[in-house]
């Protein structure tokens, strides 16, 4: 097989480099920097079976005569800033494409097209072959046409973030084989169609920030349902909650009212359920509770009442639970103090009362999590008023306990100031939740990221990886952040980022690298961590550009020893690194180092123990064996 790939080249593409090449038969240069026009001589490979232009510069018009690429299997154009005929209405290219008997996906998303899809587009050879379509915000207006439906092999269809317009087609429902559905953030206006009733291997569907309306439908089945920011009414159909496979559920801000069924508990292997924003009322079901895979729960801004259930305690997975801006009243069960996993807990602005739980997770909170609640009492922490039961004797105090307490004061404030002298202080932050606190709304998509890198450009790359590479993005709400970007092809890459995901999400130390989102889907692994501006501890041992005082050295080992501390025995599970190394020792802005790249940590319970030393470390840095 010939194939012409080219990393880090930039510049125009001249058609010189193509003509002649009959027998290539892959052309990849996705992710350099490239611009000027794509040359219409590539028309001529005859045997080429991909096209991978994606991530660069590239403008102008798509060549018309990609059709004659008889053999094509994929084009990749995504990323790029191509544009329309402004002559014609219709995406032209795409017709041309209708003569591709082989082409198996196609990649147009984040270029600026202006221009609607055709409804020949959907005939032809690509009726038969196409299976991934993939548009997301590419500058696709108008109505989507019923012709869809004629695409018979269609496996994802994503055309996201555009200006799509109308109703969704009955004709959609045709496309038995069709795992993941995403036409979220359009103009889309009526119901889901009926005919969405015939999927079967719906994997994925988000229609999320449209103009939907009406009643969602019960027969919908699909593993992650995100229907968010529309204005569906009424209730939900109480045969939603009988598909097994529910794992995220976001009915957030719409318009929907009635009381919680019990049929909710039905779906035990959700693991996301954000029903924010919307108009429920009557009492949380306790029935919640089989739910023992559920991480986050969000119910705020609705008119629950009634009490926060005990069996929440049961909840062992729960890391983010927020109640806030509904009417409960009663108390927070003290059993909550049992959920050793919450990262984030928030009741605000209820009518809750009684004694704030102070044990467990709860010695971490703040008052942001308990403010708006007047009948409150608790520790002086939470803002609230002290509770009655707790109060002793002032004259007993003065007289007998304060002499002795005085004493005992003022050696500690001794013995502390010495030591704040020496250190600053390693107590961990207040938890919050390891994603944005707007969670499920300020998710970080794939086009955010690809935006805020530049395309993955060089002048981003902050280093490179055994299973991939970190860029530095800038959001355009001002975060700095890093994004390590998992490459796929690596055979490792997968399960590294579960595990990341998996320890990341899971601890908070101010001496380990904060993670503050991810992004994962077909086309993309990848964390996007918190931004250390003074770079790796490598970096400063072996460069002539950097130097560290003998201070700054005890200062960064001691951090490490606090982390590794924290990692080894602050957490209910014991985590081993594997991999502790210079390079993955960040620095932040006041020179106080993080530790990073949990990628082949492991996580050992009580019965675990190391039966060998067989591990991906790096030679050299590994524990001896």
């Amino acid at each position: 097989m010939f194939s012409l790939v080219y990393n880090g080249i930039s510049g125009n593409l001249p058609s010189s480099i193509v003509d002649g090449l009959v027998d290539l038969e892959s052309i990849s240069l996705a992710g350099n920097n490239l611009s000027g026009e794509i040359p219409s001589s590539i028309s001529n490979i005859s045997k080429l079976t991909l096209l991978e232009l994606g991530n660069n510069s590239f403008s102008g018009h798509v060549p018309m005569n990609l059709g004659n690429l008889q053999n094509l299997r994929m084009l990749g154009l995504g990323g790029n800033q191509l544009t329309n005929d402004p002559s014609m209405s219709e995406l032209g290219f795409l017709n041309s494409l209708r003569n591709c008997r082989h082409l198996e996906r196609i990649v147009i998303g984040w270029n600026s097209f202006d221009g609607t899809l055709p409804k020949s587009f959907s005939s032809g050879n690509l009726s038969a072959s196409l299976e991934h379509f993939q548009a997301y915000s590419s500058g696709i207006k108008g109505m989507i046409p019923n012709e869809i439906g004629n695409l018979s092999n269609l496996i994802s269809l994503e055309m996201g973030g555009n200006g799509l317009r109308g109703t969704i087609p009955e004709t959609l429902g045709q496309l038995k084989k069709m795992q993941s559905l995403v036409i979220d953030n359009n103009k889309l206006e009526g119901s889901i169609p009926v005919s969405f009733c015939n999927f079967v291997n719906l994997f994925r569907i988000n229609l999320g920030g449209n103009k939907l309306s009406q009643q969602i439908l019960g027969c919908l089945s699909s593993r992650n349902i995100y229907l968010n920011d529309n204005a569906f009414t009424s209730t939900i159909p109480s045969a939603f909650w009988n598909n097994k496979d529910l794992a995220i559920v976001d009915l957030s801000y719409n318009l929907l009212n009635g009381s919680l069924p019990l049929e909710i508990g039905s779906a035990t292997g959700m693991r996301i359920l954000s029903l924010k924003g919307n108009q429920f009322s009557g009492d949380i079901p306790s029935i919640i509770w089989r739910h023992q895979n559920l991480d986050y729960l969000i119910l705020s801004e609705n008119k629950l009442h009634g009490h926060i259930p005990e069996t929440f305690a049961n909840l062992t997975a729960l890391q983010y639970l927020d109640l806030s801006q509904n009417n409960l009243s009663g108390v927070i069960p003290k059993s909550l103090e049992k959920l050793q996993n919450l990262v984030y807990f928030n009741v605000s602005f209820n009518e809750l009362g009684g004694e704030i739980p102070n044990g467990g997770r709860f010695k971490n909170l703040t008052a942001e999590s308990f403010k708006g609640n007047r009948e409150l009492c608790g520790e002086s922490q939470f803002k609230v008023m002290p509770c009655k039961g707790n109060k002793s004797s002032k004259t007993r105090v003065l007289k007998y306990i304060l002499p002795s307490v005085g004493l005992v004061v003022g050696i500690a404030i001794i013995i502390m100031v010495c030591f704040m002298r020496r250190r600053k202080s390693n107590k961990p932050l207040p938890a919050k939740s390891s994603l944005p606190s707007a969670f499920p709304h300020e998710r970080i998509s794939y086009h955010e990221i690809v935006k805020a890198t530049s395309g993955f450009g060089k002048d981003n790359l902050i280093d490179r990886g055994s299973i991939g590479s970190v860029y530095k993005g800038i959001f355009s709400n001002g975060l700095v952040a890093a994004i390590k970007l998992f490459d796929l092809d690596m055979e490792d890459a997968n399960k590294s980022f579960d595990v990341e995901c998996r320890i990341l999400s899971n601890i908070r130390h101010r001496n380990l690298v904060k993670v503050i989102s991810s992004c994962c889907n077909l086309d993309i692994k990848a964390l996007v961590l918190e931004y250390m501006p003074n770079g790796n501890l490598n970096n400063w041992l072996y460069s002539s550009d950097y130097c560290l005082s003998i201070a700054q050295r005890l200062e960064i080992m001691i951090d490490v020893a606090y982390a590794l501390e924290y990692l080894h025995h602050g957490y209910p599970s014991p985590i081993v690194h594997c991999d502790l190394k210079p390079s993955n020792i960040l620095l932040d802005e006041d020179m106080v180092a993080r530790v990073g790249d949990f990628g082949i940590a492991k996580l050992l319970t009580k019965d675990q123990r190391i039966l060998h030393t067989k591990t991906l470390g790096t030679i050299g840095y590994m524990s001896p064996g």
